[in-house]
């Protein structure tokens, strides 16, 4: 089975091969710009093409890399995921804004500090990483950190 190491790389591989972190990140300016100016028609065009974006990378170029690894990669459950990953009955979603987790409702979550808060490419990545190591720790036999 790959280790977390191995999987991260291709993660962040993939998602380069789409677009440069730079790249990434003009697209998260653009569309938190559209939101703090309450821009509802630029939102409107930003928004969908974004998330297909950076889910497409999920389901396109890494699902196979993540069900070798045991992970499964079905659609997201919250409105700002990349994809649902699971690996024995424990799911998790990297995401692509911060939460705050002590509110109920996902909208609201993603809406901390007073507006949408859009991660950089990094800290999308360094999310997806937390998530894969939450997954593959709980594997039989194996270790995040292996």
């Amino acid at each position: 089975m790959p280790f977390l190491k191995t999987i991260s790389a291709r993660v962040r591989a993939a998602h380069l091969l789409v677009r440069s972190a730079e790249e990434w990140d003009a697209l998260s300016e653009d569309l938190f710009l559209a939101y703090d100016g309450k821009d509802d028609e630029r939102i409107e065009m930003l928004r969908d093409p974004f998330l297909a974006a950076w889910r497409s990378v999920t389901r396109n170029l890494l699902a196979d890399t993540l069900e070798c690894a045991g992970i499964t990669v079905s659609p997201p459950v919250h409105p700002w995921s990349l994809a649902t990953l699971e690996w024995d009955g424990l799911r998790c979603e990297p995401l692509l804004c911060s939460v705050d987790e002590e509110l109920p409702d996902a909208l609201d979550a993603a809406a901390v500090y007073g507006g949408l808060q859009l991660s950089s490419f990094d800290e999308v990545m360094a999310g997806y990483e937390a998530c894969l190591e939450q997954l593959l720790r709980s594997s039989p036999g194996g270790s995040a950190n292996n």
